[in-house]
């Protein structure tokens, strides 16, 4: 097995958005497809059509695109195994069911929903837990291990609604070794006989998923911690269809807790604490009301794909070392299975944040800047864009979102009409005032001397501010607090000299004697 081509697949469901625990999966299975030079596949399956949600297999082809995970073949991007939709591979399923009949680990079952209804509540009755069908209770009920074999065949023969379940042996137990948790054993009393081809046709996930893995050539299955429960039942099927020796190696990758850590984060607790749990806005339909819904996404809510990826790999898995700060191909080079925990992951989307501050800080200006203008044009304001690069380069360690430059840089275009009155209060002496004044109107002199173009640099503007200070027999300090609340009517922001260098000699004078005299 270890010399096989490695090949992953993600094979989300389309019932609805893709949730962020779906968006790690994806991204384990591409990371260590890209480490061992192998290639990512995409599987839509959609056995299930009764749940089958419009738009939701276009919403997780966009949002793989977005994270940056490359698919390399399947559904969007073909390949040699197409379809790569479960639903229309429907024809070639039914002859594995057919082999495991015929080969007697399989049988037709003609129970009707009310027989299985009674079986479960004799069970129930009889204080058995979790009633099941099974190799005891299967004796009981009308199939095809329990009906004269011409009964079974005018049963067919009449087209007589029926289902196909697994013969699970009732005294083995079932092994198999896991990448991230070694070896399991469930005693296959343990395991019902699941149906793996429904009444109308279509094949089950478990019968499905099976197949699919095996003609595409699946070398390694990572999956959620859900489906370790499934993986016995899907040992069994891989030894009945004779494909053991080419089993995939599973690893089953720890649950993703809400923030407290007492169970699976659900979009009921992203809701209720004010995250996203999807990679992007999901527009659906209540399933109570019918009325349209939208769901946040990690997009729309600001943050940036390189950012949620960073965030996501170390739910789960670390590197063994102090670094934090990965990029895809830095992930790529780091990742392994065996660095991956057993223990589940509390979802802390405080550090969520914090990634896509860091992200967006090393950002170029230049890549920044087009959020600012975007803010702006939509409240009518235009800006030149090498002064919108200026702007994001003082403001971008104060955000932490694309979308706050706008409200965070709003009094580089608007003069504040309310002032910090805490501040104000404090510092705005009469001899402060004076000062402030006068350099206003310094700096405003300087730029008319110069031709009304040239602005003085920041530190141009400290040194002019330090003259008039010591003119008036202060120190720079005692001012500080003051100028910039007057200029920019908050009391806290970045470099003071660099705003005051962007706003430009002519515009902070304006904002100083305005301050001064409606102060006065």
């Amino acid at each position: 097995m270890t010399d096989r081509p490695v090949r992953v697949r993600f094979a989300p469901s389309p019932t609805g958005p893709l949730h962020i625990g779906g968006v790690r999966t994806a991204l384990y299975n591409y990371l260590l497809a890209r480490k061992l030079g192998g290639k990512m596949l995409l599987r839509i399956e959609d056995t299930d059509q009764n749940r089958f949600v419009p738009g939701a297999e276009e919403y997780i082809l966009e949002a793989l695109a977005w994270c940056g995970i490359v698919i390399d073949e399947g559904q969007g991007v073909g390949g040699p195994h197409a379809p790569y939709r479960q639903s229309e591979r429907k024809p070639l399923y039914r002859q594995y069911a057919d082999q495991l009949i015929a080969e007697g680990n399989g049988y037709y079952a003609f129970d009707t929903p009310e027989e299985l209804d009674a079986m479960r509540a004799r069970l129930q009755a009889a204080k058995v837990p979790n009633p099941q069908y099974n190799a005891i209770t299967r004796t009981q009920m009308r199939n095809s291990l329990t009906l004269p074999e011409n009964e079974v065949q005018a049963l067919l023969a009449a087209n007589t609604p029926y289902v196909i379940r697994l013969k699970v042996p009732r005294k083995e137990e079932v092994r198999f070794q896991d990448m991230i948790r070694g070896w399991v054993v469930v005693h296959s009393s343990a395991i019902d006989d699941k149906v793996l081809m429904k009444s109308d046709g279509m094949p089950t996930y478990h019968l499905a998923n099976i197949v699919d893995d095996h003609l595409m050539e699946i070398s390694h299955v990572i999956r959620g911690e859900e489906w370790l429960p499934s993986a016995p039942l899907h040992v069994l099927l891989y030894r009945y269809l004779g494909w053991e020796s080419t089993m995939p190696q599973f690893a089953h990758l720890p649950l993703l807790l809400k923030p407290d850590g007492t169970g699976k984060l659900s979009k009921r607790d992203g809701d209720r604490l004010g995250f996203p749990v999807f990679p992007l806005e999901w527009h659906g339909t209540d399933a109570e009301t019918g009325e349209p819904t939208v769901s946040r996404g990690y997009r729309e809510d600001g943050y940036l794909p390189d950012a949620l990826i960073n965030f996501l790999a170390f739910l789960g898995w670390n590197p063994g070392t102090a670094q934090e700060i990965f990029s895809m191909e830095e992930l790529i080079e780091a990742f392994s299975i065996d660095r991956v925990s057993k223990s589940p992951a509390k979802f802390d989307q405080n550090k969520a944040k914090w990634f896509n501050e860091h992200y967006l800080r090393a950002k170029p200006d230049a890549e920044l800047a087009p959020y600012l203008l975007a803010g702006l044009a939509a409240h009518g304001l235009h800006c030149d864009p090498a002064k919108a690069e200026q702007i994001v380069g003082v403001m971008k360690e104060r955000v932490s979102f694309p979308q706050d430059f706008w409200q965070e840089a709003k009094y580089f275009f608007e003069a504040p009409t309310e002032y910090d009155e805490a501040v104000m209060a404090k510092k705005w002496t009469p001899a402060v005032a004076a000062v402030l004044v006068d350099y206003g109107q310094l700096i405003a002199d300087y730029a008319q001397e110069a031709g009304g173009e040239a602005f003085p640099p920041a530190e141009d503007l400290k040194g002019f501010l330090t003259t008039v200070t010591e003119e008036h027999e202060l120190k720079i300090g005692q001012t500080l607090q003051a100028l910039r609340v007057a200029v920019t009517g908050a009391a806290a922001g970045p470099d003071l000299f660099e705003t005051l260098a962007i706003l430009g000699p002519v515009e902070v004078n304006a904002r100083l004697q305005a301050a001064a005299q409606g102060r006065s």
